[in-house]
């Protein structure tokens, strides 16, 4: 796993998986308890993977924790969660810049971003390249259910198209991103056989 400039961030983070877990479940758990359970499965995944991770590993969990804060109804502003999540931390707690950027980026969040039109604010605020640890995020987003259960990528690919439907513009972004997200999630398996 490349570590470099996610590596320097880690060591300056402010932020903390224990402190990320309380801000998700606060904005959360109450308005919506079934994107809090897929929040929750996210962040088990995230632990999962600790033993590729080394010293990143509760920075990827703060990220899983955060990955979806933007969907609270309160934070709400461009109807688009990872830009709405990331400016959320970014101005309210001053969080890390990268994880920022890997809330702002998770799962291909560029393509969606195009779909909508927000892609210029997102690569202003956030940059267009996707931040260290991204795969990892996917991986960990990519393998859980709505309900928190694991799936395969690409049943939570089907699965996202499903509910959707198609000509949505989530379809057209997943239908899109599915060879990255895919491709991500088999490094990340990779890693994990290499570590057992």
């Amino acid at each position: 796993m490349n570590v470099g400039e996610g590596a320097r961030s880690v060591r300056d983070m402010r932020s903390s998986a224990a402190w990320a877990c309380e801000v998700a479940r606060q904005h959360l758990e109450q308005p919506l308890p079934r994107r809090w359970s897929h929040t929750q499965g996210v962040a088990r995944q995230a632990r999962s993977i600790a033993s590729t991770l080394g010293d990143a590993a509760d920075f990827v969990e703060a990220a899983a924790w955060l990955h979806d804060v933007g969907y609270a109804p309160d934070l709400v502003l461009t109807d688009f969660h990872p830009l709405d999540g990331a400016r959320y931390l970014r101005d309210v707690h001053h969080a890390d810049e990268h994880l920022c950027r890997l809330v702002a980026h998770h799962s291909c969040a560029l393509i969606e971003a195009r779909e909508r039109g927000l892609d210029e604010a997102l690569v202003r605020e956030f940059g267009s390249e996707p931040p260290a640890f991204i795969e990892a995020l996917i991986y960990c987003d990519m393998t859980t259910s709505p309900d928190g259960d694991i799936m395969s990528v690409e049943r939570r690919i089907d699965e996202i198209t499903a509910r959707y439907g198609s000509g949505h513009l989530v379809t057209r972004a997943i239908t899109s991103a599915a060879p990255t997200l895919v491709g991500a999630v088999r490094q990340i398996e990779k890693e994990l056989h290499t570590v057992s």
